[in-house]
C-alpha cells in the first residue's frame, strides 16, 4: 500500500508501465519534486563536465541521455495537468517554473565545459565507430547546442539565458490568459428559440455546460480555432454572428488581454534570434528543419494561396446564390458554415448533421480507430479499468502486439471543461527507451461537448477525423523503439511531426474501415454505402475556404516571427499588423478570417508551434503522397502497415525524416498528391 503522506513522484511509479500514481499527486508535490529534480540533472551534468578522463560517447553522450531522470519522469506529468486539468494552484507553479526550467535547460545546453565535450567528439566522429543511431545523436547534440548558442561567450550566453527565462514566462502567461478569456466568453443563451437547428444531443451538451457553471439556460462553449462547430447548425444569424465575435474577440480586450504578451513575445525572440547571428526567429526555428530556410517556407505557401483564393471565391458564390434563393441576407462570415452545409446537401445530398448518430463516439474508437491500427500493425488494445487517470473522463487502454508482447498504454481524455485549454493534442507521459528500459505512456487530449447524463456522444465529420488525426501521433508515440530518449515517438523535425498523423486519417472513410464503425447507435443500422461514397466524392468540397484559412494564419506565424528586432519593437497595433500582414498576401477576404488570429494563436504564442505552423501543409506534402502510396497498395494490409511502421514511426528522431519518406516511397515525394487532395491542381 502506498504511503500517501509522501510524495509520489519522488520514486518510479509501482504501476505498470511506469503509470503515474494520479490518485496520489497533489499540487503541492510537484514543487518538490521539480525542484529536486532540477538538482539532480544538474549534478549529474557537473559529474560529466568534471570528469578529468578525455570525453568518449559513454561519458558524455550517453551520460548525458541518462541524466535528469526524476525531471524526465515528472515534468511530463507537470505539462499535462497544467494543459488538461489545470486550477489556480497548478497556474501559479506554472508561473514560477516556466522561467526556472528555462534557466535550467539553458544552465545545461550552454555550459562551455559540456560543449567543449561534445564539441571534441563531433570533431572525431568518424573515429569513433559509432552505430547510426549513435553517430547521428552525436550530431543532433551538437547541432542543437550550436543553434542554441552554446557558441557564444560569456556575456552572450548570460544575454540569452535571460531571453530564454523571458520566453517562457511570456508564453506560460498567454496560455493563462488565453484560457481564462475562452471560458469567459463562452456564448450564454436563455432563449430556447435561439438554439433551433441544434439536435438534441447539441442542446443537452450546452445545457450541462451551463449547470456546470451554475447558470440558467444553455452555455456554447468556445473551441480553438476561430470556426466554431455550432455555426453549421444554428439557424439564427443573430446567434451566429454572437458566437464568431465572441470566438474572434478572444485575447483582444478586458481582464485577460493576450495582446501585450504577444507583441512582448515577438520581440523577445527577434532579439534572441540576432543574438544568435540569424536575421529572425523564423530563421533561426527553420534552421532546424525540413524546410531549412524562412524562403522554402514562403515559397510553398505562395505556390499554393492562389489557386485555394481562387477555389474559395467560387464557394463564396456559390453561398451568395443560395443565399439569395433563400431570401437570406448577403453571406458574412459566420454564415458560411452554415450556408455550406446547405450548399453540401444540395450538390452531394450530405447532411452532415444528420450523419451524426452515425459517429458514436465508442464505436468510432474501438471498431474504427483501434481497429485500423489493428488491422496495419497487429496491435491490441484493452481498456484498463484497473488503472485511474488524471481525471475522471481519462480513459486508460493497454496495447499490446498480436503475440501479447507489450507495446505501451494509451490515455484517452476526450471531452471538454474549463481547466483544459483549446485544441486537441497528444503528449508522452513515459517515452521509450531501450537505454532506460522504458515503454511508452501516451495521452490524446480533445475538446469534444460532454453531453448530458445518459446521451450518447455523438461526433461531427470533423471530430472523427480529429480523433484519427491525434491518434496518429499517439501511434507515434506508441510504436517508436529506439535506444535514446532524445528521439522518443514524436520528438522529431517539428515540420514532419505532422505526418504520422495526417496519413492516419486516410482510414476515417476507407471501406475496410468505416464498415465497421459507422453504425447508427439507435437502430444498429450501418451507414448506407451511397452516403459514403458521397463523403467521398465531396473531400474537395469547401477545401477553398479551408486551405485558405489555415494558410492565412501560417502567414501570420510567419510574418511575426520574419520581423527583425526594429521591426519588431515598432509593431504597437496587432490588429494593424495583422490586416498588413494578410492583405500583403492576398489573404484578408472579410468572409475567410485566419484559423487563429493573433491574439488567440495558442500554436505559435504558447504552444510550440513558432515560426512553425507551416509544418502542418509542408508535412502534408509527404503524407499526401504516402496516402497515394497506401492507396495504390491496397489500403489497411499488414503488409503495408508493416513498411510504414518500419520506416515512419519505428524510428522516431533517430534518422533524417526525409531519409525516411524515401526509403519508403523508393523516392523523393512530389506535390501533386496533395494538390488532388485539397482540389488545387
Amino acid at each position: 500500500m502506498v504511503d500517501d503522506r509522501r510524495n509520489p513522484l519522488l520514486e518510479p511509479s509501482p504501476l505498470p508501465l511506469g503509470l503515474p500514481l494520479f490518485a496520489l499527486i497533489r499540487p503541492e508535490h510537484y514543487r518538490d519534486a521539480l525542484e529536486r529534480g532540477m538538482a539532480e540533472q544538474r549534478r549529474e551534468v557537473d559529474a560529466i563536465t568534471g570528469d578529468d578522463s578525455p570525453a568518449t560517447f559513454d561519458n558524455t553522450i550517453v551520460a548525458l541521455e541518462r541524466s535528469g531522470a526524476l525531471l524526465r519522469r515528472v515534468l511530463p506529468v507537470f505539462e499535462n495537468a497544467s494543459a488538461a486539468v489545470a486550477d489556480d494552484e497548478i497556474d501559479a507553479l506554472e508561473t514560477e517554473f516556466a522561467p526556472r526550467l528555462a534557466a535550467h535547460r539553458d544552465a545545461i545546453r550552454l555550459d562551455p565545459r559540456l560543449f567543449a565535450r561534445i564539441e571534441s567528439l563531433f570533431v572525431a566522429r568518424e573515429r569513433l565507430a559509432l552505430d547510426a543511431e549513435s553517430r547521428y545523436l552525436l550530431e543532433r547534440r551538437h547541432r542543437v547546442a550550436m543553434l542554441a548558442g552554446a557558441g557564444l561567450d560569456d556575456a552572450g550566453r548570460a544575454e540569452l539565458a535571460e531571453l530564454n527565462e523571458r520566453i517562457a514566462t511570456l508564453t506560460t502567461e498567454f496560455q493563462q490568459r488565453l484560457l481564462a478569456d475562452t471560458n469567459a466568453r463562452a456564448v450564454h443563451i436563455t432563449d430556447e428559440a435561439e438554439l433551433s437547428g441544434l439536435d438534441e444531443p447539441q442542446r443537452g451538451a450546452a445545457r450541462a455546460a451551463a449547470v456546470a457553471r451554475g447558470l440558467d439556460g444553455w452555455l456554447i462553449t468556445l473551441v480553438l480555432p476561430t470556426g466554431q462547430p455550432l455555426l453549421a447548425a444554428l439557424d439564427d444569424p443573430g446567434v451566429r454572428d454572437r458566437l464568431l465575435a465572441a470566438s474572434r474577440a478572444r485575447g483582444a480586450g478586458g481582464a485577460h488581454d493576450t495582446r501585450e504578451t504577444l507583441l512582448e513575445l515577438v520581440r523577445v525572440r527577434a532579439r534572441r534570434a540576432r543574438l544568435l547571428g540569424v536575421e529572425s526567429h523564423a530563421a533561426a526555428v527553420t534552421a532546424d528543419s525540413t524546410a531549412g530556410s524562412p524562403g522554402a517556407v514562403a515559397d510553398l505557401l505562395g505556390r499554393l494561396t492562389p489557386a485555394a483564393c481562387a477555389n474559395a471565391l467560387r464557394e463564396a458564390v456559390a453561398l451568395d446564390a443560395r443565399a439569395a434563393r433563400d431570401g437570406q441576407r448577403r453571406v458574412e462570415a459566420s454564415d458560411w458554415s452554415y450556408l455550406t452545409e446547405r450548399v453540401r446537401a444540395e450538390l452531394h445530398e450530405i447532411d452532415l448533421q444528420a450523419m451524426r448518430p452515425y459517429f458514436e463516439f465508442d464505436r468510432v474508437l474501438v471498431d474504427g480507430v483501434f481497429r485500423a491500427a489493428t488491422l496495419l500493425y497487429g496491435i491490441e488494445f484493452t481498456e484498463r479499468a484497473d488503472l485511474i487517470g488524471y481525471h475522471p473522463d481519462t480513459r486508460v487502454f493497454e496495447v499490446a502486439e498480436h503475440d501479447g508482447t507489450t507495446v505501451g498504454l494509451y490515455l484517452l481524455d476526450l471531452y471538454a471543461r474549463d481547466s483544459k485549454r483549446g485544441g486537441a493534442w497528444m503528449s508522452s507521459l513515459v517515452e521509450q527507451s531501450t537505454l532506460e528500459g522504458s515503454l511508452p505512456v501516451v495521452v490524446n487530449n480533445l475538446n469534444v461537448p460532454k453531453p448530458a447524463a445518459g446521451d450518447p456522444t455523438l461526433l461531427t465529420l470533423d471530430e472523427t477525423a480529429t480523433l484519427f488525426h491525434e491518434f496518429g501521433h499517439a501511434l507515434h508515440g506508441l510504436c517508436a523503439r529506439v535506444a535514446y530518449p532524445t528521439f522518443s515517438g514524436t520528438n522529431v523535425f517539428r515540420d514532419f511531426v505532422e505526418l504520422p498523423s495526417q496519413v492516419n486519417e486516410l482510414w476515417m472513410l476507407r471501406p475496410e474501415i468505416v464498415t465497421g464503425y459507422a453504425v447508427h447507435h439507435e437502430t444498429g443500422e450501418r451507414m448506407p454505402r451511397h452516403l459514403i461514397d458521397r463523403l467521398l466524392a465531396s473531400r474537395t468540397f469547401n477545401e477553398g475556404y479551408s486551405t485558405t484559412e489555415y494558410l492565412a494564419a501560417a502567414l501570420l506565424d510567419q510574418a511575426w516571427h520574419r520581423l527583425s528586432p526594429d521591426d519588431a519593437a515598432a509593431v504597437t497595433d496587432v490588429a494593424a499588423f495583422e490586416h498588413h500582414a494578410l492583405a500583403a498576401a492576398g489573404l484578408d477576404d472579410p468572409l475567410i478570417p485566419p484559423r487563429y488570429s493573433s491574439a488567440y494563436f495558442a500554436h505559435i504564442f504558447a504552444g510550440g508551434y513558432d515560426a512553425g505552423y507551416y509544418s502542418y501543409i509542408w508535412s502534408e506534402v509527404a503524407g499526401a503522397d504516402i496516402v497515394a502510396w497506401f492507396e495504390a497498395h491496397g489500403g489497411a494490409t499488414r503488409e503495408n502497415g508493416d513498411r510504414f511502421r518500419a520506416e515512419i514511426l519505428a524510428p522516431g528522431g533517430s534518422r533524417d525524416p526525409r531519409q525516411s519518406v524515401r526509403t519508403l516511397l523508393g523516392r523523393e515525394p512530389t506535390i501533386e498528391p496533395l494538390l488532388r487532395r485539397r482540389g488545387l491542381e
